[in-house]
């Protein structure tokens, strides 16, 4: 097939949604959002956290004249329901310049890295706690086993005080113990 000049051609699809609609909502102020919640490190591709439901959304008409959110959904792709997000087609106001707002992108990771703690410190032990650490660290196991040794001793001595019995078949100062048992009988009717 042989391309003549009477074949249409195809024409060059714009790359961005563009429409006329713009939303009710006041226009989105970049100097209110945070830093960090604006991209602007390409300002062709500009890119915001939208304020209604939290998603990053590119910004349309950078070049141009009037700049607004891309019309986008709420839910995730492919798991919710395809609901429009209310801030689509939203104005934005860019009142900061790019590089006000890479200061203020700066500024801001230096406080919060300044507030992150460097260093753990340990607690502090009190001096019992600090004497039986170390003596715990320096015993070794034959120390252990001596231990258990001089425990042991001490064991079988109090078990052979404990089954010897008193001499005499009654204590010292009580009523002696009969040694028959006894069998009480019951009355007769």
């Amino acid at each position: 097939m042989t391309i003549t000049s009477a074949m249409p051609k195809a024409v060059e699809r714009k790359r961005r949604t563009r429409t006329k609609r713009v939303s009710s909502l006041p226009a989105i102020k970049l100097s209110d959002l945070l830093p960090s919640h604006i991209d602007l490190r390409d300002p062709l591709q500009a890119v915001l956290v939208c304020p209604s439901c939290t998603t990053w959304c590119p910004i349309t008409g950078t070049p141009g004249k009037i700049q607004k959110l891309v019309p986008h959904h709420t839910g995730k792709a492919g798991e919710a329901d395809a609901i429009r997000c209310r801030s689509s087609n939203r104005l934005i106001d860019f009142d900061v310049t790019i590089t006000g707002w890479y200061q203020a992108l700066t500024d801001a990771s230096t406080e919060a890295s300044s507030r992150q703690a460097t260093t753990v410190l340990p607690k502090a032990f009190s001096p019992a706690t600090d004497r039986t650490l170390r003596a715990r660290a320096q015993r070794t196991p034959a120390g252990r086993t001596a231990d258990w040794n001089t425990a042991l001793r001490n064991v079988v001595a109090t078990d052979a005080m404990r089954r010897s019995v008193p001499a005499g078949d009654a204590p010292a100062e009580a009523p002696a113990v009969p040694l028959t048992p006894l069998h009480p009988q019951r009355s007769a009717r």
